[in-house]
């Protein structure tokens, strides 16, 4: 059923599917926000399986505002006496709430799902810690926590005093469901990365939602996808271009896609090194499309908005992405030096691997200005040389590290095909 509690117009957004006409497209489904935690709201999950139901039902082009709690799923307000019986798993089971799933009528494997920011709201409070998972946490080993007031303008913090940052919020995850032959795979290379002393964050199901499908008496407890690194299906992107305004391209593996968001940032650097941006509580306002024949998006989601959310010379771009994935039997060239090439050919994920990240988000690029632009490999590869930015979208979500590759549209006379 389709839970419509309120009415939007969004001036110049045109919705580019038809939906039926005893909907009105202006209608926004509002979802998530109940209870102390995850675990006390029906529409919160902190897990991935095919096997998850999904808590509502929209129509592309309908608007949904999610209500999404912090990537710890804990109390930010200091004023609070609230103690939360779940802190202390040393697995941060806790981690990370989505507000989710929602089944996109109309959606079916094979399909790609558009997700255009529409709004992002912030909520009072936000922090940022130093983590275990930190890019540089063997230099930089002492605990710290700064608590960041925050409002549509900026976040300061009696912590670091001096310094105001600017608002630039993003969701660090935007996801849909994985379908069961991508589930299998995702296990089975994870599991061997781990099994070989590789970081990950296998299956957990201490503070799992939902309980029945992922819980410790769950029926899936043992396959349940954590959300802590990012995949093929999107999930912990942290990318923090994903901004108001931006379009993010999901490849379909379920029936209704499954569409779940989570993780709000309000202001994050290239790479998130301590392994925490500014992570605070927030609603986000999304409106979909359905792409019937979109790209495959075999190596990782796309993405593209307007330019004022990078720094390109460009009115637009187009994004692809990577992570360290490779076939089996493939050896990177720039691991060869290496020697342990039994042991690397017979993986298909490799531990924050940024140079694979890149080398994946770059190819993704040269097949896509190919495919779009009519142009050779070897002419892609020249484009790219020259005007395609790499840069590093997060450097602490083992075993998947991410790249973003950039592209400026301008550079093209000529439109798309």
């Amino acid at each position: 059923m389709i839970r419509n509690v309120g009415s939007l117009c969004f001036v110049g957004l045109v919705s580019l599917v038809l939906v039926p006409l005893t909907v009105a497209q202006d209608d926004i489904l509002v979802l998530g926000g109940d209870g102390r935690h995850c675990g006390e709201d029906p529409d919160c999950i902190n897990r991935l399986h095919p096997d998850i139901p999904m808590v509502a039902r929209a129509v592309p082009g309908q608007s949904i505002l999610f209500r999404v709690r912090n990537a710890s799923d804990f109390e930010l307000d200091p004023a609070s006496a609230y103690e939360d019986p779940r802190e202390g798993d040393p697995q941060i089971g806790t981690v990370h709430p989505l507000t989710g799933p929602v089944h996109i009528e109309g959606a079916e494997p094979g399909d790609v799902l558009a997700v255009t920011l529409l709004d992002i709201a912030p909520g009072p409070f936000g922090y940022t810690s130093v983590s275990p998972i930190g890019f540089v946490s063997d230099h930089v080993t002492g605990g710290f926590r700064a608590l960041w007031r925050l409002n549509r303008n900026e976040a300061v913090s009696d912590d670091i005093p001096g310094v105001r940052v600017p608002n630039a919020s993003f969701p660090g995850i935007v996801t849909v469901l994985p379908g069961r032959d991508e589930l299998d795979a995702m296990l089975s290379r994870e599991a061997e990365l781990v099994g070989l002393g590789g970081a990950g964050f296998p299956p957990h199901a201490l503070h799992a939602s939902p309980e029945a499908v992922c819980g410790p008496a769950g029926t899936n407890a043992s396959e349940c996808l954590r959300t802590l690194p990012p995949r093929e299906h999107g999930g912990n992107l942290d990318i923090r271009y994903l901004q108001v305004g931006v379009t993010l391209y999901l490849p379909c593996y379920v029936d209704g896609c499954g569409l779940a968001i989570g993780d709000p940032h309000f202001a994050q650097g290239d790479g998130e090194v301590s392994g925490t941006a500014i992570e605070m509580d927030a609603e986000f306002t999304v409106t979909t499309r359905l792409i019937k024949d979109g790209p495959e998006l075999t190596r990782g989601p796309h993405f593209e908005g307007p330019v004022r959310v990078l720094d390109i010379p460009s009115r637009r771009f187009y994004a692809t992405t990577g992570f360290p994935l490779k076939a089996a039997g493939e050896i990177p060239p720039d691991m060869r030096y290496l020697g342990a090439n039994e042991r690397i050919a017979g993986l298909r994920n490799l531990s924050k691997d940024i140079s694979l990240a890149a080398r994946n988000a770059l190819l993704e690029m040269i097949d896509y200005v190919t495919e779009t632009y009519g142009l050779t490999p070897e002419q892609a590869y020249v484009v790219a040389s020259v005007a395609v930015d790499l840069r590093i979208g997060q450097l602490v979500d083992a075993p998947n590290v991410g790249v973003t590759a950039l592209l400026p549209l301008d550079i093209f006379s000529e439109p798309r095909k």
